[in-house]
């Protein structure tokens, strides 16, 4: 059984398309090694091509920088010129990714140079997400990765209530580039392969090679019987490539992408409500959460390193604000036992809180609650704001039926960044909405989202 990254694989067309292809993600990664390649057979790539090189001088821009390091070329691919043709007919297409890259691809860039991978690499996550940590595919694959539940658990990400490292920023690059650097090992050092295995599983890219080489045909990734899904993904990022690597030659102009560092660690003392967080730094709370999209809920996960993701400007003030920080300003908990007679309603009261934040902290779907369980009671003076902002699951009103709640599309958003952050599904988003799934939201948009507490 062989353990797949569960890609989106978004249609060039659309900013979020996936075909729900379904994938194997079991672990182990790899057993056993693929049937033996055909000697025969020439590698239309170099089998280990230029890596993205340090500079001595590097550019302002980081298209680029990464776009003077891109080496992979195949001249007269017809899969890759449609693809390619596809890109370029969206004429907003480069806007939406610059703008999200400009959060995420210096990281990544960085990650893929220190490794000595190559450059198109760090251009992957465009193909599996357009860039979009909140992204949430059919077949449950989340993250700029596109990492599946199982694949998550085998490469050691935690999953849990209040984080998800698959929707980490850093945590889910470490782990995409291990994978991709074990998988190309496998395949020694075939990228194509490499990638082909990426998004549709080892065993059976395997499979594919072995069949073609009982048929005595050629066992290169072009010749290979693998699923539509990844027969396209691999031409998406050939094509991506070329254009970003050339864009003279196909007539675009891409936007400035300024080649410095979009974040710093920072270190917070002790969990914390993220509106809290965000005051403290002087920052937007829809930065801050852009910037740490695996933190789920309305506080920084209890059991996770205790630190959040800043822009590097706001850093400082924030690490003299939360030195300084009343210890009643962070949240706490409360341990409290169910006495027969109680209620959810007379304990919210009890200890000054709401209804829908014990339901919320405590994982309950409805007001059932048994006499001797005990209850985590939250303290902190933010998360109000949280539950009125619907971030991290919804709340319900007081019948527990869902609420309505209105959203103002920002730029550089879509329905899947939408959907992971409120936690629903795409197919509601446009169902409630009327949309036309093909067309891109624009900025100022209005739409109604329908939230419950376990959202």
């Amino acid at each position: 059984m062989a353990l797949a990254a569960g890609c989106q694989t978004l249609a060039p067309e659309t900013a979020g398309d996936a075909s729900g292809q379904a994938r194997q993600s079991a672990p182990p990664a790899v057993a056993g090694k693929p049937h033996p390649r055909s000697p025969s057979v020439v590698s239309p790539l170099p089998r280990r091509p230029t890596p993205l090189q340090p500079v001595d001088q590097d550019p302002e821009d980081l298209w680029q920088r990464l776009g003077d390091q891109l080496s992979w070329q195949i001249a007269n691919n017809e899969q890759v010129k449609a693809a390619r043709q596809s890109y370029l007919r969206q004429d907003s297409y480069l806007d939406v990714i610059t703008e999200r890259s400009s959060l995420y691809l210096y990281y990544i860039a960085d990650q893929v140079e220190a490794r000595g991978m190559p450059a198109e690499i760090a251009l992957l996550p465009l193909v599996e997400s357009t860039m979009d940590p909140f992204a949430r595919s059919p077949n449950h694959a989340v993250g700029l990765w596109q990492i599946m539940p199982a694949t998550g658990e085998h490469l050691g990400l935690a999953s849990n209530w209040w984080y998800d490292g698959r929707q980490d920023v850093r945590a889910s690059t470490q782990v995409a580039l291990d994978y991709l650097e074990s998988l190309q090992e496998y395949f020694d050092g075939d990228w194509l392969l490499t990638l082909a295995a990426y998004n549709s599983g080892a065993g059976r890219v395997s499979r594919a090679i072995a069949a073609n080489e009982a048929a005595g045909k050629p066992t290169d990734y072009w010749s290979l019987p693998l699923p539509r899904e990844t027969r396209r993904y691999v031409p998406k990022l050939l094509a991506l490539s070329s254009i970003i690597g050339n864009p003279d030659r196909y007539g675009v102009e891409l936007p400035p992408l300024p080649n410095d560092p979009a974040f710093v660690v920072a270190d917070t003392g002790g969990q914390i409500e993220l509106a809290r967080a965000a005051e403290l730094a002087g920052v937007d709370e829809d930065l801050l959460r852009a910037l740490n999209p695996g933190q789920l809920r309305w506080a920084t996960a209890p059991n996770q390193a205790h630190e959040l993701l800043l822009p590097p400007d706001a850093a400082p003030r924030f690490e003299e604000a939360i030195a300084g920080l009343d210890s009643g300003k962070r949240v706490s908990w409360q341990h409290y036992r169910i006495q027969r007679g109680d209620s959810l309603i007379r304990i919210a009261k009890r200890f000054d809180t709401d209804v829908a934040m014990l339901r919320q902290a405590n994982h309950l779907r409805g007001n059932l609650i048994r006499a001797g369980d005990t209850l985590l009671i939250p303290g902190g003076s933010a998360w109000p704001g949280a539950l009125a902002g619907g971030v991290g699951g919804g709340v319900a009103g007081a019948n527990g039926e869902p609420r309505s709640h209105d959203y103002r599309v920002r730029k550089g958003d879509s329905l899947h960044r939408i959907a992971g952050r409120f936690k629903v599904s795409i197919d509601d988003i446009i169902s409630w909405n009327a949309l036309n799934p093909g067309a891109y939201l624009q900025p100022g948009q209005q739409l109604t989202l329908y939230l419950s507490d376990d959202g």
